[in-house]
């Protein structure tokens, strides 16, 4: 079977770069307050178009982690706000993760060109798996991404452009590797991230507002929990006052990061249990639902994926490395990220996970909603516009 038919097998699409997609938000919003010839490498007025953003003399962009479009629509009645303003849906990139997904938002290129390829990845340098989140095993970020922040390409073209975000945030690894430029101004609850934006949509600017507890909640609890649905109700909630107190000239732009599934039940195998898994496998990069596996001999490739096949059968897509690239599920790849994508890339169906008890901690494998993987619900994610046309 061809790699493209694996993948429509499992329920997986690839997603919509240059298109509807999640690295168009930002560039449409610079373009909407004038500077779309601040953006490199994409058409920043054709970004804004096609995603239906005014122009503006202020922008306030709004990232939700963690809220696919499905699962919105399925708890539309806990958020009339968002479900009311939802204008389209766009996807994520690939992985559907957090430290891929910022990547792709703040520099409008995917994995292949960041080289956020999960939420850890092979550090070629060391041979060993970096965490992007923590940034933990990274190289310095301005070394391991080497793509320009639109937010700094904002502030160099003269917009005063500011980032809201929990304190702890302030220059961390993957601030820096994804969203540098302009003030960082720390603020942990999500009322003061928005008083803090309607004060700075008086004047004209960029604002970019963070907010994590949605996905926070999803892990621990599911996003089908009581403490998922209250996250959702306090978001909309203070979104909708956002838009209430934005003045005429601003525009807000919400969007998300990735969807989730809760796995509790589904179909989960562990590598270090597993030796069809383990053999031939130097290490396990990615996540349970986005598998990056590292071999030592590029020849042991097929065998690897052919023994994955055969063990997780219809729960996964499994790919090698050419394969992966081929179809574009990380878009264009640049020569230096080439060895941070896996040898073989294995992309989960349905509900199901595969972890390595060897290297994840129990917290992680205990957590009840993830993503990472290709199915609707963790790819597809919502954009709301709000402002005057």
């Amino acid at each position: 079977m061809s790699s493209a038919g694996r993948l429509a097998d499992a329920g997986l699409s690839v997603p919509d770069y240059g298109g509807l997609e999640l690295g168009a938000v930002l560039p449409a919003a610079l373009a909407a307050v004038g500077v779309a010839d601040a953006v490199t490498g994409r058409d920043a007025e054709a970004d804004r178009v096609r995603l239906g953003v005014p122009r503006a003399e202020h922008a306030v962009v709004v990232l939700l982690d963690g809220l696919g479009h499905l699962q919105l629509d399925a708890r539309r009645g806990h958020a009339p706000f968002l479900r009311s303003t939802e204008s389209e849906v766009i996807t994520a990139g690939f992985p559907t993760t957090t430290a891929t997904s910022l990547a792709l938002f703040g520099t409008g290129r995917a994995a292949g060109a960041t080289g956020m390829t999960g939420y850890t990845a092979h550090n070629p340098r060391t041979g060993e798996a970096a965490n992007l989140v923590s940034w933990e095993g990274v190289d310095e970020p301005e070394v391991w991404q080497r793509e320009p922040s639109l937010l700094a390409a904002a502030q160099n073209a003269g917009i005063v452009v500011a980032s809201l975000g929990k304190r702890r945030f302030a220059g961390s690894g993957l601030t820096r590797a994804a969203l540098s430029g302009g003030e960082f101004v720390g603020a942990d609850r999500l009322a003061a991230r928005v008083d803090e934006a309607i004060t700075r949509a008086r004047r004209p600017g960029l604002t970019y507002l963070y907010w994590g507890e949605i996905d926070a909640a999803g892990h621990k609890h599911g996003w089908q929990s009581d403490a998922w649905v209250a996250a959702l109700e306090d978001a909309d909630q203070e979104l909708r006052r956002l838009r209430v107190r934005l003045p005429r000239h601003a525009v807000m732009v919400v969007t998300a990061d990735h969807g989730m599934v809760d796995v509790t039940g589904a179909p989960r195998w562990d590598v270090a249990g597993e030796p069809a898994l383990s053999r031939g496998v130097r290490l396990v990069a990615g996540e349970p639902r986005a598998l990056h596996l590292h071999v030592d001999d590029a020849a042991a490739a097929a065998g690897v994926a052919a023994r994955w096949r055969e063990t997780v059968g219809t729960h996964a897509a499994v790919l090698e490395r050419a394969e992966a690239i081929d179809l574009g599920l990380f878009g264009p790849v640049a020569p230096h990220v080439d060895e941070r994508i896996g040898d073989v890339v294995v992309a989960m169906a349905g509900r199901a996970t595969v972890v390595d008890s060897r290297t994840q901690s129990d917290q992680a494998l205990a957590l009840i909603g993830v993503h990472g993987s290709l199915t609707p619900e963790e790819l597809l994610v919502p954009l709301l516009v709000a402002g005057d046309s």
